[in-house]
C-alpha cells in the first residue's frame, strides 16, 4: 500500500505544501494578510466612521473574512491555498467598491480613502497567496497523473 500511486502522490503534495508554508516569503505573507484583515475589521472605529453603520457592518465582516481566509488557518492542502486567495481577491476588490454600493450615503472621504487603501493591499497579498500556492506540473504528464507507470504490486 505504501507505494501506491495515489499515496506517494499525497504524500509529494503535502511536502511540497509544507515547504513553501515554511519560507520566510510566504510566512511573511501570512501575516501581512492577518494585519490587513484584522485591520479592515477594525477601521471603522480606527478612522472614525463607525457611525456609518452599514459599512461599519460590511468592513467588519468582510474583515474577519479575509483574515480567517488568509491566515492559513483553513489551507494547509496546498490546492485550497490557491483557491481560497483568489477568493480574497474577490473580497479586496469588494471592499475597493463597498464604499459606493452598500446601502445609506457612506462615500466620505475617510471610507473612501480607508477602503481603496485597504483593499489594494489586500489585493496585492492575495495575488501574491494565489502564485504561491499555484500548483505545478513538475514531474506529471500531459494529462495531470504521475508520468511513471505504477509497477508495484503485492508483497
Amino acid at each position: 500500500m505504501a507505494t501506491h500511486p495515489d499515496i506517494i502522490d499525497m504524500r509529494e503534495r503535502h511536502e511540497m505544501a509544507e515547504r513553501s508554508a515554511s519560507t520566510p516569503k510566504a510566512q511573511g505573507m501570512e501575516t501581512m494578510a492577518l494585519l490587513t484583515g484584522l485591520y479592515l475589521a477594525a477601521s471603522p472605529w480606527i478612522t472614525g466612521f463607525n457611525g456609518l453603520s452599514t459599512l461599519t457592518v460590511n468592513n467588519l465582516i468582510v474583515g474577519v473574512a479575509y483574515a480567517l481566509l488568509m491566515s492559513g488557518g483553513f489551507g494547509r492542502a496546498y490546492e485550497r491555498v490557491h483557491s481560497m486567495a483568489w477568493a480574497a481577491c474577490a473580497l479586496s476588490a469588494w471592499t475597493i467598491i463597498a464604499p459606493w454600493v452598500v446601502a445609506g450615503d457612506v462615500s466620505t472621504t475617510k471610507t473612501i480613502v480607508n477602503n481603496v487603501i485597504v483593499g489594494v493591499i489586500g489585493l496585492l497579498v492575495a495575488l501574491m497567496a494565489a502564485s504561491i500556492g499555484r500548483p505545478t506540473d513538475r514531474g506529471r504528464g500531459a494529462s495531470g497523473r504521475m508520468s511513471a507507470p505504477y509497477t508495484g504490486g503485492r508483497s
